[in-house]
């Protein structure tokens, strides 16, 4: 491999420039961390435990060319790990395609997976290849998959199970040969049996289940990975920026409900705000559930609170006890996936002009570990 990284093994190197390796090595120290335990998968970087364990199950699974089925909390890094299993397999040359099902409308998704004919409807002005014709020889990442309807579900099971589809408008069925990678940030054996993943089609994507942990359970990638980032912001920005010791400290406290992906943008948003030291409270702060009072599993607000700010301690108060899992908030909440995007979207413009909620303290789940 390039810069000197021996993929799911030891580091050797760092997949940034080699000058900014004595920035990372100075952070890493003052962390108590030896650099020689990070190791690289892909993209993917972990000294801990856990991570070093699924580094081998990507190395054991990535030659063949089983089905995956990876589950973890959002943020996790999901399709990061399904571009490592791709780029260390046989068709690492070939095409790796990815699909966000719950980000595709269920009247397009067949459109989308399968392709369609000129004129087979309104619209259709011209041939279009689908996902499986464009990832032929190569990989297709299905991204949240348990949001996939019962019917979709039924026609990738019989793509899956014969390796050929049809277009739609098509006369005649295209023959394909795909390696298909799935993925949801549900628990699949709970989305199995309550209906929302069909089990014939669980059984056919889990020839080898990979479970992701949440960003708290890596001890100590947590403060490796913002240095990493932190370095890779200095590389870009000519920079020399270095972490607070009160960062330091809060990057362990906190929960990390938006795992590995708010890690990275606290990271940011702190790089752009600090003139020297970067400061993560003021980042991260309001992304700790807001929560001014908390009784076992209750919220409370104080009388006079504005309803919107009651609303938004609520959401992400809920947001924390449903380990950042967006999909299972919006249910708990009783609300459409897009509205509860919509809501944390306007907290983060809130939060970017500086609105910040004022005496609140982190909600932790009763009985979870911290």
């Amino acid at each position: 491999m390039s810069n000197g990284l021996n993929v799911c093994g030891s580091v050797t190197g760092l997949p940034t420039p080699t000058h900014t390796i004595p920035a990372l090595q100075a952070q890493n120290n003052a962390l108590h961390i030896p650099l020689g335990k990070l190791a690289r998968c892909g993209d993917l970087y972990g000294a801990s435990e856990p991570m070093q364990n699924l580094f081998q199950m990507i190395g054991k699974v990535a030659p063949t060319n089983a089905n995956v089925l990876i589950s973890g909390e959002s943020g996790t890094g999901k399709e990061l790990v399904a571009q490592a299993i791709h780029q260390l397999g046989k068709a690492e040359d070939k095409p790796f395609i990815a699909l966000n099902c719950s980000a595709v409308s269920p009247q397009l998704i067949e459109a989308e997976l399968f392709g369609h004919e000129r004129g087979s409807f309104t619209g259709a002005v011209r041939m279009q290849k689908g996902c499986f014709e464009r990832a032929d020889g190569g990989t297709l990442f299905l991204d949240e998959v348990t949001e996939m309807s019962q019917e979709m579900q039924v026609k990738l099971l019989r793509v899956l199970e014969s390796n050929r589809f049809c277009r739609i408008g098509a006369e005649e069925e295209t023959g394909v040969k795909v390696r298909v990678i799935a993925a949801t940030n549900r628990d699949p054996l709970e989305a199995m049996q309550n209906g929302t993943l069909r089990s014939d089609l669980f059984y056919r994507l889990a020839v080898f289940p990979l479970n992701l942990p949440p960003l708290r359970e890596r001890g100590e990638d947590i403060c490796l990975l913002a240095t990493l980032f932190l370095a890779q912001l200095n590389e870009e920005d000519s920079g020399n920026k270095t972490f607070s010791r009160t960062s330091l400290r809060l990057m362990n406290e906190y929960t990390w409900p938006g795992n590995v992906r708010e890690l990275k943008n606290v990271v940011h948003r702190a790089y752009i705000m600090a003139e020297q030291e970067l400061e993560l409270l003021p980042a991260v702060n309001p992304a700790k559930t807001m929560v001014s009072e908390q009784v076992g599993d209750c919220v409370t607000v104080q009388l006079g609170s504005k309803l919107a700010d009651a609303e938004q301690r609520l959401i992400y108060a809920t947001l924390g006890h449903c380990g950042g899992n967006k999909t299972l908030t919006a249910e708990v909440l009783g609300v459409s996936l897009k509205t509860l995007y919509n809501r944390l979207n306007e907290y983060q413009a809130k939060l970017f002009l500086g609105d910040v909620i004022p005496h609140a303290r982190p909600y932790s789940v009763p009985g979870r570990n911290q």
